[in-house]
């Protein structure tokens, strides 16, 4: 349980060669669902940040582990009764033998981030990192060599940081580790004074960077193009479109904990440089098409949907790193299908070309008298108002319609605009039924552990919405 740094990539490599599984705890949960989260795994041994113990704290009369190893990085002592892990090191001998390991072993572990349900685990094996970190490093991928400098800001207890350590080790990239300080202005510094060529980040970070630029104009000034891995959600047109305006060039990309996480890159094919600039941002908005050796397909009752563009169905995958069941969950056996294609839970079209657009995710879809309405288009349009630096949108209950679509809005500071007039610049995208019912004004979005925004906390708080 640590910030991103450089003991963290210790751990990241070291636990597996020598054999065990290196767990990552979110440290962003729940005191008793990281405990509940631990024991599930059979954790055996804590790895923790000394800053973080006042977390350990809370939980550890619950949790079953033999030893804590405290990392002494922050207030640089460690506290009577836990082992010091500097020291542990500095002991340690030079005959260190390294255990046959067969590539289907385990060798890593991360849970989901529970946004579909209670978390689950998934372990990865070593023949799936390695595939996963050389498919990484491609050029059509995140394309990272040697010569690149890499800004890891997913957390490590995300996805393994979506892989990006181990591919950066294995090709030798620089890697940047900003720890704790994830906030826009020191992610901004870092890309400046480190001369980052890339980096990675859910999209609500995008957007507080893209932020900071416009409020602070000429304060930092980025001289090559940073390519910027980023995926979670879908980001905004504006944002790409916005960043791209610094230099910062967005490459959209979908994956999931169970997809160790890359499975499709929004990289333009070479026809498409020929294509018309708005062409081109519509498809750089689309999550994109497969990685090597990853297979993608929609599927709908009566079978796979057609390569149109238009028809939604639930997106499956399978590959050499997808995970094939979760750890110890045999009632969630069902997430798989006999021939081994993985039922995301994800709603999206395929276009003719191979491209993926997520429609949404199969709960956060608006069924409103029997239709299905996008929250994910809705909140992307909305962010392409000047005014406006996040929205999302959910589906409340209504006593006629079953549901309504409800805009929850974080207005740009010093903007000003009213309900009334986002509804009449989205009703110049979709149609009237499509628009929400109603826009709240609020300080700031509820997020979960990982950034993404946290609708399951929107759809309780405004569940008694009364409509007018």
């Amino acid at each position: 349980m640590m910030w991103n740094h450089s003991g963290h990539l210790e751990a990241f490599l070291g636990v597996p060669c020598a054999g065990g599984i290196l767990h990552t705890l979110n440290l962003r949960l729940h005191a008793h669902e990281i405990a509940a989260i631990a024991n599930h795994a059979r954790d055996r041994f804590l790895i923790i940040d000394d800053v973080l113990l006042p977390i350990y704290e809370k939980f550890r009369e619950i949790a079953n582990f033999e030893r804590v190893i405290v990392a002494p990085y922050g207030c640089g002592s460690v506290p009577h009764g836990f082992l010091n892990y500097e020291e542990l090191l500095a002991k340690a001998g030079d005959d260190f033998v390294y255990p046959d390991l067969d590539e289907n072993e385990g060798a890593a572990m991360c849970f989901t981030s529970g946004t579909t349900g209670n978390s689950k685990g998934v372990i990865y094996s070593h023949r799936a990192i390695v595939l996963h970190s050389f498919a990484e490093g491609l050029v059509d991928t995140f394309g990272v060599g040697q010569h690149d400098t890499v800004l890891a800001i997913s957390p490590m207890f995300h996805a393994n940081a979506w892989g990006v350590p181990y591919t950066c080790t294995m090709v030798g990239a620089r890697l940047v580790l900003p720890g704790p300080n994830v906030d826009a202005e020191s992610i901004l510094d870092l890309i400046v004074q480190e001369r980052v060529t890339m980096a990675c980040g859910v999209p609500t970070v995008w957007i507080g960077v893209l932020d900071a630029l416009e409020r602070n104009p000429g304060r930092w000034k980025v001289t090559e193009t940073v390519r910027i891995a980023s995926g979670g959600t879908a980001p905004p047109l504006s944002l790409i479109r916005g960043l791209d305006r610094y230099g910062l060039r967005i490459i959209h990309l979908w994956g999931m904990t169970e997809t160790t996480p890359l499975a499709t890159t929004g990289r333009l094919k070479r026809h498409m440089l020929e294509w018309p600039e708005e062409k081109q941002y519509e498809v750089r908005a689309k999550q994109g098409w497969p990685a090597p050796f990853v297979e993608l397909r929609v599927m709908r009752p009566e079978g796979e949907a057609p390569w149109d563009g238009e028809t939604p169905g639930e997106l499956e995958v399978r590959g050499p790193w997808v995970a094939g069941n979760y750890y110890e969950s045999p009632d969630q056996a069902h997430r798989w299908t006999e021939d081994g294609w993985f039922r995301t839970g994800d709603v999206a079209t395929m276009d003719a070309e191979g491209y993926v657009k997520i429609v949404d995710r199969a709960k956060d879809l608006v069924k409103s008298g029997g239709e299905w309405i996008s929250s994910v288009d809705l909140e992307n349009t909305l962010m392409g108002h000047p005014a406006v630096k996040e929205a999302c949108v959910v589906g409340v209950p209504h006593p006629k319609w079953q549901e309504r679509p409800l805009a929850v809005v974080v207005l740009k500071d010093g903007a000003q605009v009213s309900g009334d007039e986002l509804r009449a610049f989205l009703g110049k995208s979709f149609a009237k039924w499509q628009l929400p019912d109603a826009v709240v004004f609020v300080e700031a979005i509820p997020r979960t552990s990982v950034g993404k925004f946290k609708k399951i906390a929107l759809r309780e708080q405004f569940a008694d919405w009364k409509w007018e």
